[in-house]
């Protein structure tokens, strides 16, 4: 999503061909709106971030980079204006968090993702089943706990359930609870009236709340009315890797005022991403995410296994049990779409290649079958693969020996190129690499 308003800004800025040239800004200025308003940014914010942009460009010459320059520097003061990002604990724990928002919106998924987000930072969560009003939503949490490994707490009533879970948060030493309430199809007082209970009830630090990306303008609607009702302190966007538009969050901060802490970037319960309006900018200015990518790595990685196995590529006793694990950590960064859109200057190849997940990817099913087919010495020990034991693997695995055979050279020419950079001179040769890379990019 980022990745196609990143493109309409750019042909946006594209439109700058001369220097002091009044025509070819009026002409980036209306890029610029429409590429906004399509994205579905608020007509009224539109308006005010062009205003802002057409003066910064005056007054430093207009230039393509200065109108660059000023686009970044206004998108940032929109999107930061708010506040905190993330999550910022109390002074004293626990932390207590009241997550609200419309059914339908991904909210009882959302407290599952925060949870996971904060356990592995090291913190001690509590999950609450306040949500009474659907039908499973108890159980759907209880199932999310389990997967993550946190404790939730329940009771007969939303109060009952958010008192009792304060308490046992309070008494058990957490550092945060996370309290999921009911949501409606549309806000009622009825609605209101229990999110204010709640609140008054258990007088949280934090009030988030939960936006579907997808709903576009509806959302800032939406939130506006929990806001004059319950005073949210934040908000997390969910969707936001799917063909939403970016607009939203710029008219979220915007019109709100409330900070858009956290961003749902998948399905899967480890898809949740801090709201940072520095790296966000970079990603719509095509700078990508360097910090962020690295964030992502760090958390899938283990450092320690990844020490080891260093050393072992090094000795040259690297193994088909070694490929399997690396192969588990890394299906671990999720979307290959989410990814490649936090690299500098690949959003275009990452809506070529769509939502495929790493998890998910035929490729990675099919190395995980053969190498589970193997036998424990076959694992341990590659030289074994003889044309016999490869056919006998391909019929385990449900597999045709042509796949199994590029499997193994992937994997050989895979161990050979680590090697070759885990060795003496490899600094040599990563200059190397990278100088034939940007020759080619020269071309």
């Amino acid at each position: 999503m980022l990745d196609r308003i990143a493109l309409s800004l750019k042909a946006a800025v594209a439109r700058i061909r001369h220097f002091d040239d009044e025509a070819s800004l009026k002409r980036a200025l209306e890029e610029l709106r429409k590429a906004l308003l399509k994205c579905d940014a608020h007509y009224k914010v539109v308006k005010e971030l062009i205003a802002k942009v057409e003066i910064k460009t005056k007054q430093a010459g207009i230039q393509k980079e200065r109108f660059a320059k000023a686009l970044e520097e206004t998108l940032f003061e929109t999107l930061a204006a708010a506040g905190n990002q993330g999550f910022v604990f109390a002074d004293r724990p626990p932390t207590v968090v009241l997550m609200a928002g419309l059914q339908g919106g991904g909210k009882t998924t959302t407290s599952a993702k925060l949870a996971k987000y904060l356990k592995e930072r090291g913190k001690k969560v509590l999950l609450a089943a306040a949500d009474l009003q659907r039908l499973a939503a108890v159980e759907q949490l209880r199932k999310l706990s389990e997967q993550i490994e946190v404790e939730m707490f329940s009771a007969d009533t939303p109060i009952a359930a958010a008192q009792g879970a304060l308490k046992r948060a309070i008494d058990g030493h957490f550092d945060a609870l996370i309290v999921d309430t009911a949501g409606r199809l549309a806000i009622d007082e009825a609605l209101m009236d229990e999110l204010k209970a709640i609140k008054a009830a258990i007088n949280p630090h934090e009030v988030f709340y939960v936006a579907d990306s997808l709903t576009g303008q509806d959302a800032v609607k939406t939130a506006a009315a929990f806001h004059e009702k319950i005073a949210l302190t934040g908000v997390i966007l969910t969707k936001f890797d799917g063909d939403s538009s970016g607009g939203i969050a710029i008219s979220l901060a915007q019109q709100l005022g409330v900070a858009l802490r956290f961003l749902g970037v998948g399905e899967k319960l480890s898809d949740l991403e801090i709201f940072i309006p520095e790296r966000i900018v970079s990603r719509l200015m095509g700078g990508g995410d360097i910090a962020g990518l690295a964030e992502k790595v760090g958390v899938a990685i283990d450092e320690k296994k990844a020490k080891e196995l260093g050393r072992k590529i090094k000795k040259g006793s690297f193994n088909y049990d070694d490929f399997l694990e690396q192969i588990d950590q890394v299906s671990k960064l999720g979307n290959i779409k989410s990814l490649l859109g936090m690299l500098p200057g690949a959003g275009a190849l990452a809506e070529k290649l769509g939502e495929t997940d790493l998890q998910n990817s035929k490729e990675i099913k099919h190395t995980r079958a053969m190498i589970l087919s193997m036998t424990k010495r076959e694992r341990e020990d590659p030289d074994l693969l003889n044309p016999s034991r490869k056919n006998r693997i391909a019929l385990g695995a449900g597999l045709k020996i042509e796949e199994v055979n590029r499997i193994v050279k992937q994997f050989r020419n895979g161990a050979k190129l680590a090697k070759q950079f885990t060795g003496k001179g490899a600094a040599a040769r990563m200059q190397s690499l990278f100088g034939a890379q940007n020759s080619l990019r020269m071309r």
